[in-house]
């Protein structure tokens, strides 16, 4: 039974660590791990290139000696600010038939350029909380927008990660603070209103919704005791599973409609179920935490391997977690 070849293709200075989850889900799954190979070879510039095979692609990366036909390429954990450079080589996955979920540029660079997902969301009426999208705004400007929104707002980066350049701003001197901090980072930013999604007791709370191929794999509850934090974990949010059944239907069915909206295949979902449920960004990679390998990186891993199959490429092995892994 042949084993299909699958290439791993990841920013090794991400500190995620997804790519650890992702390389364990194909051995598991296969039997043998991935091709590791670094994503910045394919940048625009880089020294990578891809070739075409018959009717195949071959990766090649010479000051790697590494020469390449993968069955499947796994795209995956590449920080936002890279992802414009991979356009490229996503549209050569797409026009020399990769197996793979990686392919769009299209959508990955709506979900991740936040100003493009709010005009996205405004299009196919996906609920949000209000948002102003600011460029270089003045003081007059920055509190327009400000006192519009209800001066209890959120302000962070067009493209961003991890919650990081993000700040709660509730007070003309803060956003002052604010307008100073873009202007010093040259980028545009939003300002967006407060969800107000707060527990009883004081923590701030929203759902990370793994959606996949159109349905919910997974879903957590995260729980932020900082008020003025953003609710992510790496920002020292608890996560909490909840399952693909332990959302609001209403939620799942919105975080479904938040993926299709931008095109992504698989995305992660922040939403909010206060104010009848709103969607705050779509992850085009979310970060996995423990847990989640058998609960997200595994059906990811699947999907590819599925989308194989249909194409009429080898057969997987099918292992369940536990299973002892065939000799080399």
């Amino acid at each position: 039974m042949s084993r299909p070849r699958i290439a791993l293709i990841a920013d090794p200075t991400s500190p995620e660590g997804c790519r650890e989850y992702l390389a364990e889900a194909a051995e598991l799954l296969t039997g043998t791990p991935p091709v590791r190979i670094d994503s910045r070879h394919f940048e625009r510039g880089g020294g990578g290139r891809g070739v075409r095979d018959g009717d195949r692609l071959r990766l090649q990366v010479p000051q790697e000696d590494l020469d390449l036909v993968p069955d499947v390429v796994v795209l995956y954990e590449i920080p936002p600010h890279r992802r414009a450079a991979l356009a490229d080589f996503q549209l050569l996955l797409e026009r020399c038939g990769t197996v793979t979920l990686g392919t769009g540029p299209d959508a990955w660079r709506t979900a991740t350029e936040k100003n493009l997902t709010v005009e996205r969301f405004r299009r196919d009426g996906i609920a949000q909380m209000e948002t102003a999208v600011l460029s270089r705004p003045t003081a007059a400007e920055a509190r327009d927008a400000f006192e519009r929104l209800g001066g209890d707002t959120w302000a962070r980066p067009v493209v961003g990660t991890g919650g990081n350049d993000t700040f709660h701003v509730t007070t003309p001197d803060r956003l002052a603070e604010a307008v100073a901090y873009y202007a010093g980072l040259d980028t545009d930013w939003l300002l967006s209103k407060d969800a107000g999604n707060v527990t009883a007791d004081g923590q701030r709370h929203q759902f990370r919704v793994f959606v996949l191929g159109g349905r919910i794999v997974h879903a957590r509850e995260h729980l932020q005791p900082e008020d003025d934090t953003p609710c992510n974990t790496c920002q020292g949010a608890t996560p909490v599973h909840l399952g693909p059944h332990g959302l609001p239907p209403r939620l799942a069915e919105l975080a479904i409609a938040a993926t299709a909206s931008v095109g992504l295949p698989f995305a992660g979902v922040d939403l909010a179920v206060e104010n009848g449920g709103v969607v705050f960004e779509v992850n085009v990679q979310p970060a996995f935490v423990d847990g989640e390998l058998p609960l997200v990186a595994v059906p990811y891993i699947e999907a590819h391997l599925e989308a194989l199959e249909l194409a009429g490429g080898a057969r997987p092995l099918q292992l369940r977690r536990g299973d002892r892994l065939p000799s080399r």
